[in-house]
């Protein structure tokens, strides 16, 4: 246990990926400070920015300076672009983009001199899937603002970065907003490309290892702008480097459009 305690802000800590994180830290003698809906310290939808915004001011009154930002808050949905309802689109964005820049925005100013800002993006920010239009463009947005925040803090000793973790076995696919509206474009393409198979829960990263490697990166000394977790993404990632986009995304279309 460490002498002296950190004080760490996450979004999201009330389930998955954030919780597990939210336990580590507690587990090394650190306080942290979960904002969520179902939040221990303080409940919170994160699309609500006044609310968000008042939250900040109290953390900054009552545990004083942030030693470590991560935002782990989101959700996803699926479903064809032209039949998604604009207002479960709007909120998606709401949520997982507006939630961890104003988030980020409201923290800064109490972020210590040497503080982390960890921003949990995905691996499909890098990466086009189909039928999880807004979901990817949410976290491609998280993967960019992340870049910005950490060029326009480059003059200080505040570190930023964005983190891209692939499929993990949680509840989080389960809990998705699945939307299975469809037409003769589509068919039944839809579901069969959005659903969990045996084969998909395979390929997930056990939580545990995901959260190991979340932890491990959030501890490291000087952080790199963009980290991704689970080899298929790694290699994905490669093939865009190495090869054309449009052979990427055929090979993509492969692997999750079901027909």
């Amino acid at each position: 246990m460490r002498i002296e305690k950190r004080l760490i802000v996450i979004t999201g800590a009330s389930s998955g990926l954030g919780l597990g994180l939210r336990n580590i830290f507690e587990s090394k003698g650190d306080v942290v400070v979960d904002i969520s809906k179902d939040g221990k310290e303080y409940q919170c939808d994160v699309s609500d920015h006044k609310k968000l915004k008042s939250i900040f001011d109290d953390i900054g009154k009552t545990y004083g300076e942030i030693d470590m930002l991560i935002t782990c808050a989101g959700y996803g949905i699926s479903g064809a672009i032209e039949l998604l309802d604009e207002e479960a689109t709007q909120k998606q964005v709401d949520v997982n983009f507006f939630g961890t820049a104003n988030a980020c925005k409201y923290a800064i100013p109490l972020m210590k001199k040497d503080g982390k800002m960890i921003l949990i993006a995905s691996a499909t920010a890098l990466f086009a899937l189909p039928f999880k239009a807004y979901y990817c463009a949410s976290k491609a947005a998280v993967d960019s603002f992340a870049q910005c925040l950490r060029m326009e803090l480059s003059k200080t000793n505040i570190q930023v970065t964005s983190i891209c973790p692939g499929d993990v076995k949680t509840n989080f696919s389960n809990n998705r907003e699945k939307h299975y509206d469809t037409n003769e474009r589509y068919g039944n393409s839809i579901e069969l490309s959005t659903k969990p198979t045996e084969k998909t829960e395979k390929r997930r990263m056990s939580p545990e290892y995901a959260v190991k490697k979340l932890y491990d990166i959030c501890e490291k000394k000087h952080l790199k702008t963009r980290y991704i977790i689970g080899r298929q993404y790694k290699f994905f990632n490669f093939c865009r480097k190495a090869f054309s986009l449009d052979i990427l995304n055929k090979v993509l279309l492969k692997i999750f459009y079901k027909k």
